[in-house]
């Protein structure tokens, strides 16, 4: 061949319509290997007789639950969530296909099977998946690693509800109804004295559509002030209805601050939006899961911005999952409370859970500031004889006690105490700025567990645990997120947002087998 002349590529034949002796294998096609093989194994090995009891009986044959749970969970795997992109995949793609067994169901029975079938029955199958990683020694549940994050809801974030507008807008309605009523009795004594007296404390819709009515009939006849009578007009045709609303409204927030018009269950919470930690406020939900080996344990759902309310909530649905409490569980400070700590002792678990502060006093390493010199807490006391001495060495005694309820029911006592004689002290503008004798308050039992937590989170296992956590718990959010590409729930409801985040509980722990 000359030199210089160019060569005639050459191509490999092909045929898209080439028939085939035989018709290709779809198991032959996927690889030993592969996690949907994975997938098949583990959802054949579980029991789901508490699924198929879901389903009555008769009429047409319904999709095998199996194979309606294994492309799902496999879809939540390949990061397809949508239900018509799973109907897509179960046509087109040859895992999928192989999982289906070549059946097609439709996104409607898809959608039908995950938000009715599986609810109340997917926590169960994800427990009997967290078993089996049990038995081949991927996690054990001795020590669990909690955490949460805000997820957002599928609701319009300009619908809102406040909690505090609601209060504003019946309070509003009850202080000009306590000025109508003022004003009738001033134009029409004798036919108002009659009535009986009405207090407004307590106001709803009948209470006000009768006494807006007994109004009325009192200044029948009488020269009213024309604004009198429009608002009376106004108030007939508006506040009956409005207090309605917000009796509805009232009873869906709850002890929330607020709810979404598109979900009603989901609340507003502050997002952290990007790398700047900079966001707005969204409808969400706070997901909580327990971690070991970056493989999750428990998850829940909950309507509350802050962690602080769920941790005993959290263990007992992993006790009821796994009818045992873990020996060990390990959070960070936003569960620190007196509350935690002492569902913690309660129970006879080991708890390294910081508190708010921790790291300010690592970093102080026992100084004292001199502005900090004067607070309750670096006074001497005096456990025996239950007093406190001020920095002039004056004695601070117990005045009374008080009680006081928190948001969850849980009761916190509160011991008071008060110096005899502050006057002429030359320490007193630093020491405190309030008229009369310093006062202060302590909680003695909320600082005896923190004294307690301090020292566990100090000892050697403890500093083990808290260099563990971030890298075991917080790792599983930032996968779900980043790789996953999950930052909003699809389905609306609390219900069905906890059938979402189980099933990317199980796609997350069987991507961890896998791997």
């Amino acid at each position: 061949m000359k030199k210089g002349v160019k060569k005639k590529p050459v191509f490999k034949d092909y045929d898209p319509y080439q028939l085939s002796l035989l018709p290709p294998s779809l198991n032959e096609l996927i690889p030993e290997n592969h996690v949907v093989r994975l997938v098949q194994r583990i959802i054949y090995e579980i029991d789901i007789d508490s699924l198929i009891l879901k389903y009555s009986g008769g009429g047409s044959s319904s999709f095998h639950p199996r194979m309606m749970l294994k492309i799902i969970i496999y879809g939540y795997i390949s990061n397809i969530y949508s239900s018509r992109k799973i109907e897509e995949a179960v046509s087109t793609n040859i895992h999928f296909m192989w999982l289906a067994g070549m059946q097609r169901p439709d996104h409607n029975t898809i959608n039908r099977f995950r938000t009715d079938r599986l609810k109340s029955v997917l926590k169960e199958v994800f427990g009997q998946v967290v078993l089996l990683m049990a038995d081949q020694g991927l996690v054990d549940l001795k020590t669990v690693y909690v955490d949460g994050t805000k997820i957002e809801a599928n609701a319009n974030k300009y619908t809102f509800v406040w909690g505090k507008a609601i209060k504003r807008n019946t309070e509003r309605v009850k202080e000009q109804l306590k000025d109508l009523w003022s004003y009738a009795e001033k134009i029409a004594s004798e036919e108002m004295k009659d009535n009986s007296p009405t207090t407004f404390e307590k106001i709803d819709s009948q209470k006000v559509e009768q006494t807006i009515g007994q109004i009325n009939q009192a200044l029948k006849g009488k020269e009213v002030d024309p604004k009198v009578k429009q608002k009376l007009n106004y108030a007939k045709n508006n506040w009956p209805k409005n207090l309605k609303k917000y009796e509805v409204q009232q009873k869906l927030i709850g002890d929330r601050n607020s709810y979404s018009k598109t979900d009603p269950d989901a609340t507003f919470m502050r997002m952290k939006d990007d790398h700047m930690l900079n966001g707005q406020l969204k409808a969400g939900y706070n997901w909580q899961i327990s971690t070991c080996n970056q493989c999750i344990l428990n998850y829940d759902i909950y309507q509350y911005a802050n962690d602080v309310y769920t941790l005993p909530l959290h263990l007992e649905t992993f006790k009821e999952l796994y009818k045992t409490l873990p020996e060990e569980v390990v959070a960070d400070a936003g569960y620190g409370s007196e509350e935690n700590y002492q569902y913690l002792e309660n129970n006879e678990l080991e708890g390294y859970v910081k508190y708010n502060y921790f790291h300010k006093e690592q970093k102080a390493k026992g100084k004292i500031k001199p502005e900090d010199a004067f607070k309750s807490e670096n006074l001497y006391y005096d456990s025996e004889n239950d007093f406190f001495i001020c920095p002039m060495g004056q004695k601070m005694e117990k005045v009374y006690e008080k009680t006081e309820k928190r948001k969850s029911g849980y009761e916190q006592q509160i011991s008071f105490y008060q110096a005899k004689n502050c006057d002429n002290c030359p320490l007193k503008g630093a020491c405190h700025k309030a008229k009369g004798n310093r006062l202060v308050q302590v909680n003695h039992n909320a600082k005896r567990l923190k004294d307690k937590a301090r020292q566990k989170l100090l000892s050697p296992e403890g500093i083990k645990h808290r260099s563990q956590r971030p890298a075991d718990v917080e790792a599983v959010f930032g996968n779900i997120k980043q790789n996953k590409s999950f930052r909003r729930f699809m389905l609306r409801g609390k219900e069905k947002v906890l059938i979402e985040t189980g099933l990317l509980a199980i796609a997350h722990n069987i991507r961890k087998m896998a791997s």
